[in-house]
């Protein structure tokens, strides 16, 4: 059994692939105050209460955060004794990274790219929402041209929360109506449907481009909260995407 850890700045992300089937996944917050002997103890009680412990022979991890990465792979090592495959731009992938300075790709964004050239049609567009909601184009030579950054949803919540006085924290949740009638679901609406405005022109810049036609893929923890508001809809929500990619990876290079 394969264990691939996606680890981001808000949440890691676990998997456990039996072959080519994810048959457990959980999620837990990033912190950096956690030590090697924290993550270890509280990967392997995971993976005991599943039965996995004793049959996890790999290890394969995306992260964008560096010090979580040398941290986990101590723990991986130490407590399920095995050596961690670690996702960067030097490995070998399905895919050419042609950006200007493929080293400054993020783990994640080549997993994504990986994945959406093998399971669909290329050109793509993978839309990721996580900490910050990216796009990663891969063209129909199945080259990773590079793509968008901006602040997720959860950003511009706590900045709304932070910078504006008399204003509440929010759990993001899709607004009835466009026209809030009270200040959370005028900030929501502004939050969601702002957020679905902008990836609908967004993909629009995008696919005037590219010169043709792209597969939406949408991923991350908020895909289904934003696609009913989206006019060009997903062609496909995969919340596993990254995952996947990193599976691949590791089985493009250890096989």
């Amino acid at each position: 059994m394969l264990l691939v850890i996606d680890i981001g700045n808000t949440n890691i992300t676990i998997g456990v692939f039996n072959g080519d089937n994810l048959i457990h996944f959980w999620r837990l917050s990033s912190e950096l105050t956690r030590t090697e002997d924290e993550y270890g103890v509280f990967i392997k009680n995971l993976l005991r209460e599943t039965y996995c412990d004793m049959k996890i022979t790999n290890a394969v991890i995306s992260s964008v955060v560096l010090q979580l990465t040398e941290k986990i792979e101590l723990a991986l090592k130490k407590y399920l004794n095995i050596t961690s495959f670690i996702i960067s731009h030097k490995i070998k992938t399905n895919i050419v990274i042609d950006t200007d300075n493929p080293a400054q790709v993020g783990a994640d964004r080549i997993a994504n790219a990986a994945a959406a050239a093998n399971l669909y049609a290329c050109p793509a567009i993978v839309v990721d929402f996580g900490t910050a909601t990216s796009f990663d184009i891969v063209n129909k030579q199945k080259e990773f041209i590079g793509g968008i950054i901006t602040a997720g949803m959860n950003i511009q919540a706590e900045a709304l929360s932070r910078k504006t006085s008399k204003l509440p924290k929010l759990n993001i949740e899709a607004p009835e109506k466009a026209i809030g009638r009270n200040t959370i679901d005028a900030m929501l609406s502004g939050i969601v449907r702002g957020h679905a405005a902008m990836i609908d022109g967004l993909i629009f810049e995008c696919e005037r481009e590219l010169g043709e036609k792209a597969i939406i893929i949408a991923t991350g923890g908020f895909s289904n909260v934003i696609s009913k508001y989206l006019r060009r809809k997903f062609d496909y929500i995969n919340p596993d995407l990254t995952l996947y990619g990193a599976k691949l990876l590791f089985d493009i290079n250890n096989n």
